[in-house]
């Protein structure tokens, strides 16, 4: 079996990824061993990816009041959206988790993992795109979290790097937005759409993506860590590119308490392997596209399935 050298402070996501990726390439090589793939068109290289330009992909901001708030740029939008953000993390609400009686944040959230895209030398292949349902059934497992980017849905814990970086505080700049647009309800409520500029590798509040959303970290120093693994050309930060573009964040918010009544984020990724050896496998370029989404408020169903907690 792959010898495997731990991470600490690895994510469960993260840990998912890398194991899909390995699955991947051991795969191919079963598949080429045992039969002639049927294969999809290739992919042309400029579809997609980190070669892609940043490029918005909602509605552009037009000034105006919305909700009885006045938005005259993207500046006022993100003020807004942090001013939101942070209040909202100021609410908690009591639960039972386990047993045991709980302070959460009010507003709890549920998240899902869907890995698309798996592509071989631009190609598709059936057996691996089927592998790969039955690893995130058995691995990866939806936890319950506060706004992202966030690493707990404990106010108290909700901290990165030993407590320096505070999550309940939302540290995103009108710098970080590629676009943003607010929509008016009608009802008192106003939606509000923000679209963080791409990254490579994003870092957790480190970046306009690690600021928005829950980043995956350093994906390339846990693929590096993976004894079987080389590359037969170049360095793993020339070969294993993980960009970070497209993803948006649709917020619901009712302008008069400020409160967020329903929240969709979702974070999308794409990870280009290029010259990778795995085994016999020698010289291989491969890739996949993550898509990571956090759902406010959870269901009541959803958090007593995932971690038993009932409001």
């Amino acid at each position: 079996m792959a010898k495997i050298k731990a991470k600490s402070g690895l994510s469960k996501v993260n840990k998912v990824l890398f194991i899909i990726f390995i699955a991947l390439l051991i795969a191919t090589v079963v598949i080429i061993a045992v039969s002639q793939p049927k294969v999809a068109a290739p992919v042309a290289a400029d579809e997609g990816g980190a070669s892609a330009a940043d490029t918005a992909v909602i509605d552009e901001f037009v000034a105006g009041t919305y909700g009885g708030k006045d938005f005259q740029s993207v500046d006022d939008v993100v003020k807004y959206y942090v001013e939101v953000f942070d209040y909202n993390k100021t609410l908690t609400a009591e639960y039972t988790e386990g047993g045991e009686k709980k302070t959460y944040y009010k507003l709890l959230g549920d998240e899902n993992l869907s890995v698309d895209n798996l592509l071989i030398e631009g190609k598709s292949n059936s057996m691996i795109n089927n592998l790969v349902p039955s690893v995130l059934g058995s691995l990866f497992q939806g936890n319950v979290k506060g706004l992202p980017p966030s690493d707990n849905r404990d106010p108290n814990l909700d901290t990165r790097d030993d407590g320096k970086i505070d999550e309940r505080h939302s540290h995103l700049t009108a710098d970080d937005v590629l676009a943003c647009n607010v929509k008016d309800n009608g009802d008192g409520t106003i939606t509000i759409q923000i679209q963080p500029k791409a990254q490579i590798l994003s870092m957790p509040d480190a970046d306009p993506q690690g600021r928005f959303f829950n980043v995956l970290g350093d994906i390339s120093g846990t693929v590096n860590s993976i004894d079987i693994l080389s590359f037969s050309q170049g360095t793993i930060d020339e070969n294993f590119v993980v960009n970070y573009q497209g993803g948006v964040g649709t917020i619901k918010v009712d302008t008069k308490t400020n409160e967020i009544l329903e929240a969709d984020y979702e974070m999308d990724v794409h990870i280009d392997v290029k010259h990778a050896n795995v085994a016999v496998i020698k010289d291989k370029n491969a890739s996949l596209d993550i898509i990571y989404k956090n759902h406010f408020p959870a269901s009541d169903e959803y958090l007593k399935e995932m971690k038993d907690i009932t409001r």
